[in-house]
């Protein structure tokens, strides 16, 4: 299905692919920061806690931050098999169901509760429990309200495309008999 670009998709899609694209470095940087670490502990017998943070730090980042552009071009886990045999038409409903129904009130829970989460963490100035962890414990934590937030426009575009799809367009009111 082929979606419609829109006033708000084109507002809002090349700010989620700066983000996505400039988010995909960071599995180099966690890839030789693993490697690193893994050769100072084995080959020289020296493991450093904030070595290991950083590690799952970076992961989180970069999942969390390319959540958003992923969702943007399609590129999350679906049931293909079934979706494809679809009409076009039938596809827009269900993509537009499924976000309103599950991806839409998701990320608003998420959003909702991360923001206390993250500001306890900020006036505890809350650091790792680990000796020698990282400080600034809120930092890592923000990362799931920045991703959401990120999510949250990426599906504002992306419903914006199916709305426009089902209901401005002609391509939708083509397949409106199937």
């Amino acid at each position: 299905m082929q979606l419609p670009s829109t006033a708000i998709s084109r507002r809002i899609d090349p700010l989620i692919t700066w983000v996505g694209e400039s988010i995909s470095w960071i599995w180099l940087v966690l890839l030789f920061t693993i490697v690193f670490n893994v050769v100072m502990r084995y080959a020289f017998g020296e493991g450093r806690i904030e070595l290991e943070e950083i590690q799952w730090h970076l992961y989180s980042t970069g999942f969390l931050l390319g959540i958003g552009y992923t969702f943007q071009v399609d590129g999350h886990v679906r049931v293909d098999v079934v979706h494809e045999r679809l009409s076009p038409r039938t596809q827009g409903w269900l993509e537009l169901y499924g976000i309103l129904l599950c991806v839409l009130p998701f990320t608003a829970l998420i959003l909702v509760f991360s923001a206390p989460f993250i500001a306890s963490s900020y006036a505890l100035s809350e650091v790792s429990v680990s000796p020698g962890g990282l400080p600034f414990r809120w930092l890592i934590k923000s990362m799931l309200f920045i991703g959401f937030f990120l999510l949250l426009l990426a599906i504002i575009s992306r419903l914006s495309r199916v709305w426009s799809f089902l209901f401005l367009s002609p391509s939708g009111a083509r397949h409106e008999s199937q």
